[in-house]
């Protein structure tokens, strides 16, 4: 019996893989845009580059992750002066005597609105010289914890997609070979990403793993999702003879 195909399938389950589709699709734009707006910057230039990944990961270890938040993401919440005055007392060692008088008056102008146990919004309380000392310290890039949070959620939730979107891709008419390596390049590509974050925090050299196989699985998610998208409605069944 042949595998099934899209021209065999009812409108409902047209339009139930198409919507599937454009929702993943989204997402996937999405995660891309959250990734540039939280990584952006942390090299100190604009743009997202190998660097950053790197940075977010590694670490800048010749600075502190409060350094690298202000020259980086957040260097648009503070002004230039601000930022060097914070700059100079981390460089000085981040003394607990210039906290209240130099240092406080800018956060209060800049960060506490978000950064203070108040609001609500699980972000870490910078009102204090000891919630503040923590990110003056060398920058070291993610915690081994933050890493294995994230991983098991990202090995869970995306495979679980990608098995999905595999089964609806399966469905198109295109050379046998190039379906199998666009179904399995996606799922190789997540287990790479996933071990090149920890290979990234021993080595920042292998940023450059975490940008290629990201790469990889977008490549294989946009074309299983336009094939499919496209042939749902487009594909015409063979005629017989």
């Amino acid at each position: 019996m042949d595998a099934p195909r899209f021209y065999d399938r009812t409108v409902s389950e047209k339009l139930l893989y198409t919507s599937f589709l454009l929702l993943v699709g989204l997402s996937y734009l999405m995660a891309n845009a959250y990734l540039y707006v939280t990584h952006e910057g942390l090299d100190g230039k604009p743009g997202l580059s190998v660097e950053d990944v790197a940075y977010s990961y590694y670490g800048n270890r010749s600075g502190t992750r409060l350094e690298a938040a202000i020259r980086g993401p957040m260097s648009n919440q503070i002004t230039d002066t601000d930022r060097n005055v914070m700059v100079a007392w981390l460089k000085d060692g981040a003394q607990q005597e210039h906290f209240d008088k130099d240092i406080k008056p800018i956060l209060q102008k800049t960060c506490l609105n978000c950064h203070v146990a108040s609001s609500g919004m699980n972000l870490p309380d910078f009102s204090t010289y000891e919630g503040l000392h923590k990110f003056a310290e060398v920058d070291t890039g993610m915690s081994i914890t933050s890493l294995l949070r994230l991983s098991h959620i990202h090995l869970f939730g995306i495979s679980m997609l990608l098995f999905v979107l595999g089964y609806i891709f399966i469905q198109s008419e295109i050379n046998v070979y190039f379906k199998r390596f666009l179904v399995l390049s996606p799922m190789v590509a997540v287990f790479v990403d996933v071990l090149s974050w920890f290979l990234t925090k021993w080595d920042s050299q292998y940023a450059l793993v975490v940008v290629i196989a990201g790469a990889v699985l977008g490549f294989s998610m946009a074309a299983q999702i336009l094939i499919s998208l496209y042939q749902i409605w487009f594909l015409k069944r063979p005629v017989a003879g």
